[in-house]
């Protein structure tokens, strides 16, 4: 079994040397760090991913309003009242 192209023996040595350098006591704070760390990474990728999508909603919208077509304003009537001069 191959993790990140580590095996088993690897993985296990790696674990052993964190368990030295930071202790029993810390390796509960350590994990949950890592496990809110991990979480807010996930929780930032699929904002951006959000954000994609929902550029592309408003591209359609704008599609959308640009082809309703309006019918043009009725022309309005000037009457014009002409005197004439009296001699």
């Amino acid at each position: 079994m191959k993790i990140f192209g580590l095996g088993v023996p690897e993985l296990l040595i790696i674990l052993v040397v964190i368990l030295i350098i930071f202790g029993p006591k810390n390796l509960p704070k350590l994990g949950s760090a890592l496990g809110k760390t991990v979480k807010s990474l996930r929780d930032g990728l699929g904002a951006g991913k959000k954000q994609v999508e929902e550029a592309d909603d408003e591209e359609v919208e704008e599609v959308e309003e640009v082809e309703e077509v309006e019918e043009p304003a009725p022309k309005k009537t000037v009457k014009r009242v002409v005197k004439k001069k009296s001699e």
